[in-house]
C-alpha cells in the first residue's frame, strides 16, 4: 500500500486530468448530479468504490452547485474483508459511511437450492438493502463504481447468454420510480482505475464481497476481451462506441 495519506490527491496531473475529463463528460452529459442532491455511494472495498470516492469528492470541492455524500457497505461477515481499513478511509474522506450488516451465509440456507449459484440473489439482496436505505437517508441517487470495461462485458454477456442487446446506462430509474442508479465512471477505463489507485492509500479488497472467487462467465468474457484485444488494441473502445452509434434501422427490435 501507498504511503501517502488516505484520500490523498497526489496524483500525475495528466491521469488526474484524463479521469477527471471522463467523468465530467459523462456527468454532463447524461444530467446525472444535480443541485442540492443527496448521494449515496455504494461502497464494497474494492478499487472502484474508492475510484469513485476519490472523483466526486474532487468534483465536490469544484463544481458550481452544491451536492452531498453519504456512503454504504453491506458487510457480508466474511472474516477476511477490511473493515477497520474501510472505516478509516472514510473517516478520512470526511463521508459518513454507514453499515449495514448481512449474515449472507444464513440467507444463503433459508433461500437457495443446492448446489445453485449465491450471486443473483447476493446482488437482489444487496440492491434491495442500497434502495431501502437511500430512501429512509433521503438520498436522490445511489452512485456505483462500475466503469467502462464493466459495461463492455455487461453488453457482450446479455448477448452472449439472454439473447438481448442491453448495456449498462450511466443513469437509471428503478423499477419502482423512488431510487435513480448513476454511474459517474462509465466512460473511464479500468486500467485507469488501476494505475489511479496505485497513488493512493486506500487498503483495496481483491477478493469479492463473500470471500468467493468463482470462475464466473464475466471472467470468461474478460479473457476472450484480452485475447481479441492483442490482434485490436481499439477493440474495446470500438465496442463502448457502438453503445452510443445504435442504427435502429438496421436492428429488429
Amino acid at each position: 500500500m501507498s504511503k501517502l495519506s488516505a484520500g490523498s490527491t497526489k496524483v500525475p496531473q495528466r491521469l488526474q486530468q484524463r479521469i477527471g475529463r471522463l467523468v465530467g463528460a459523462c456527468v454532463e452529459e447524461h444530467a446525472l448530479i444535480a443541485s442540492g442532491d443527496r448521494i449515496l455511494i455504494a461502497v464494497s472495498g474494492g478499487k472502484d468504490s474508492y475510484a469513485l470516492l476519490h472523483e466526486l469528492k474532487r468534483m465536490q470541492a469544484v463544481a458550481p452547485i452544491p451536492f452531498e455524500l453519504l456512503a454504504l457497505h453491506v458487510n457480508m461477515a466474511h472474516p477476511r474483508a477490511p473493515m477497520a481499513e474501510l472505516v478509516s478511509s472514510f473517516a478520512a474522506s470526511g463521508v459518513p459511511l454507514l453499515i449495514e450488516n448481512l449474515n449472507l451465509q444464513a440467507l444463503l440456507q433459508e433461500k437457495l437450492d443446492a448446489g445453485a449459484s449465491p450471486c443473483s440473489l447476493c446482488s437482489r439482496v444487496r440492491r434491495g438493502i442500497l434502495y431501502t436505505q437511500a430512501k429512509r437517508l433521503g438520498c436522490h441517487k445511489i452512485a456505483l463504481g462500475h466503469h467502462r470495461d464493466d459495461a463492455i462485458e455487461t453488453l457482450l454477456l446479455n448477448m452472449f447468454y439472454s439473447g438481448q442487446l442491453k448495456g449498462m446506462p450511466a443513469k437509471l430509474r428503478s423499477d419502482d420510480g423512488e431510487n435513480v442508479v448513476i454511474r459517474p465512471l462509465l466512460y473511464v477505463p479500468e486500467a485507469m482505475i488501476v494505475e489511479l489507485m496505485g497513488y493512493l492509500a486506500y487498503h483495496v479488497d481483491k477478493g469479492s464481497p463473500c470471500g468467493q472467487t468463482p470462475y464466473t462467465k464475466r471472467s470468461e468474457l474478460k479473457a476472450l476481451l484480452q485475447q481479441l484485444e492483442q490482434n485490436n488494441p481499439k477493440l474495446r473502445g470500438n465496442i463502448f462506441a457502438s453503445m452510443r452509434r445504435v442504427v435502429r434501422s438496421h436492428l429488429l427490435d
